[in-house]
């Protein structure tokens, strides 16, 4: 039994050990107790998984809940606002990836064909024109640039919107939106007025493709009369947000690290072929969707510890990425590295969707990137980028860029 000073009191998020690497508190408790106990803030004892088996195993149990609607569900930091959780959240229609199965199964069966490996080679080629598009407008500004302004954000927002059927010029909607809903400590009001919001919008649009489906992705689900409206609307809701934000903070993130890893850098110009490994690496080595929940629905066993029923557990992926168990000298980027296994995309049934379409995002982007902006750098000193520790997805606010030469 653990001390009980060593247990740590609310989740640690302050990346003291470096943009890239885990807060050294989840590094020190993966090496000692890769199942640890949690205080959370309203007093709950629930646990922190960091060690890479254990992650592995939670994520293939089912047993270990994805639902919000069967207890409550306790977050591990301070919500402005959040009054103390009595009652399990309501599930939301739609939303599967806070789901179990069957119901689970029954929703991401509808979207397998959509995102099948054959069918996003074959947008390979068009995702391509978006990057060289987007990197065309890019060289057309003056240095330094906001890299994720313009280019880490519009090119995964300009494919999910063709692909789900969103206008784009109704980008700046959800994004603001998407960016009110996301942020950690959010005034509860205001994180539900963003959510509101953009489940208005996005139940106005899937009820017109209903009415007048065309070729995309929600009109293909809008068809089928098994889905109600407000299922339409969450996965909607859930495709629209992992298709842009994950992405986008990749993009803008893997940039940074390639930029800090000049040595890294030089060897993916020398040989680009090593970009599709080197996608897996920085997928691993960055871990941008760094915390996952689950929800323990009986006792359960879990790396020599006991979870009690009702227990909320907290899922550090970017701790689990990093484990020296799994991967030699984790907390260095090696873009020659062997990576599959890598916990990025999950693991079990609630494996990421769009993970081939991500995939081919980043290598597209990233090489595209790489080949006409040879003299790319930091327009600001390293410790002068803004991390997005506050998010609950991980990555950059700003990345401001410079280059010396005419980009080709």
């Amino acid at each position: 039994m653990s001390n009980p000073a060593t247990i740590p009191h609310g989740l640690p998020s302050e990346r003291d050990a470096g943009p890239f690497n885990p807060p050294s508190l989840l590094t020190r408790l993966r090496g000692a107790r890769p199942v640890s106990p949690l205080l959370f803030p309203d007093g709950h004892r629930g646990w922190l998984v960091t060690g890479y088996d254990a992650v592995r195993r939670l994520m293939a149990d089912t047993r270990f809940s994805s639902r919000q609607d069967i207890g409550v569900l306790h977050i591990p930091y301070e919500v402005p606002g959040m009054p103390v959780l009595t009652e399990p959240a309501p599930q939301t229609p739609g939303l599967f990836i806070a789901m179990d199965p069957p119901d689970h199964t029954r929703l991401r069966r509808k979207l397998t064909g959509a995102f099948t490996v054959k069918r996003m080679k074959q947008l390979e080629q068009h995702i391509s024109d978006i990057v060289e598009r987007q990197l065309d407008e890019l060289a057309r500004l003056a240095p330094p640039v906001d890299l994720v302004k313009e280019f880490a954000l519009p090119v995964p927002s300009l494919v999910i919107c063709e692909l789900l059927g969103v206008p784009y010029e109704d980008r700046e909607n959800f994004q603001t939106n998407t960016a009110t809903f996301m942020v950690k400590d959010q005034q509860l009001d205001e994180k539900m007025a963003a959510y509101e919001a953009m489940t208005g919008y996005l139940a106005e649009l899937v009820m017109s493709k209903r009415a007048d489906p065309g070729e995309d992705i929600l009109s293909d689900l809008a068809r089928d009369e098994d889905l109600s409206v407000p299922e339409l609307v969450g996965m909607a809701f859930l495709l629209l947000l992992a298709g842009h934000e994950t992405t986008a903070n990749m993009l803008a993130l893997g940039t940074f690290a390639l930029l800090e890893h000049p040595d890294q850098l030089a060897v993916l110009r020398a040989e680009p072929e090593l970009l599709p490994g080197a996608v897996e690496e920085l997928m691993r080595y960055l871990s941008v969707v760094d915390i996952l929940y689950r929800y323990a629905t009986e006792d359960l066993e879990l790396g020599g510890e006991t979870i009690a029923e009702g227990s909320t557990v907290v899922v550090s992926m970017l701790a689990a990425n990093h484990d020296p168990l799994r991967f030699e000298n984790p907390d260095t980027l090696d873009v020659r590295r062997e990576a599959r296994g890598h916990l990025s995309f999950g693991h079990g049934v609630h494996q990421c969707l769009g993970q081939q379409l991500a995939r081919i995002e980043m290598r597209v982007g990233f090489g595209g990137l790489l080949r006409r902006f040879p003299t790319l750098q930091l327009a600001v000193p390293a410790d002068e980028v803004k991390l997005r520790t506050d998010m609950n997805i991980y990555g950059v606010h700003e990345l401001p860029v410079t280059w010396t030469a005419t980009a080709r």
